[in-house]
C-alpha cells in the first residue's frame, strides 16, 4: 500500500507562485509513474503533469509555468506552479500508478485558489 499526502495549496493572486508537494509512505515511489491531477468544480478532473518512465510531461494549459520533480530521497513529487491564473483554480491530486491511473493510488487532495 501506498499512501499519499498533498501539501501547499492555499490562496495566492493571478501572477503568483506555489509550490505542492506529495508525501508517499508505505512504499518507495521510485518504481511507480507518477501524476498531478486536478479538478475544478464542476468539471471533469484532469491531469496536469506526470513523469512516466523518468519523461516529465504536461499538459498543453500549464506546459511552461508548471514544472513537475520527484526527490527519490524523501520519496516525495513536487510540483511548481509559476504564473498562475484564477482557471487554475482546482483540487489538485497526486497519484501513483504502475499500470493505469485508475487503478492506482491517490492522495486526498489539496486546494489551490487563484484569484484574479
Amino acid at each position: 500500500q501506498v499512501q499519499l499526502v498533498e501539501s501547499g495549496g492555499g490562496l495566492v493572486q493571478a501572477g503568483g507562485s506555489l509550490r505542492l508537494s506529495c508525501a508517499a509512505s508505505g512504499r518507495t515511489l521510485s518504481s511507480y509513474n507518477m501524476g498531478w491531477f486536478r479538478q475544478a468544480p464542476g468539471k471533469e478532473r484532469e491531469i496536469v503533469a506526470a513523469i512516466i518512465r523518468s519523461v516529465t510531461s504536461y499538459s498543453e494549459s500549464v506546459k511552461g509555468r508548471f514544472t513537475m520533480s520527484r526527490d527519490y530521497a524523501k520519496n516525495a513529487v513536487f510540483l511548481q506552479m509559476n504564473s498562475l491564473k484564477p482557471e487554475d483554480t482546482a483540487v489538485y491530486y497526486c497519484a501513483a500508478t504502475t499500470g493505469s491511473w485508475s487503478s492506482g493510488y491517490w492522495g486526498q487532495g489539496t486546494q489551490v485558489t487563484v484569484s484574479s
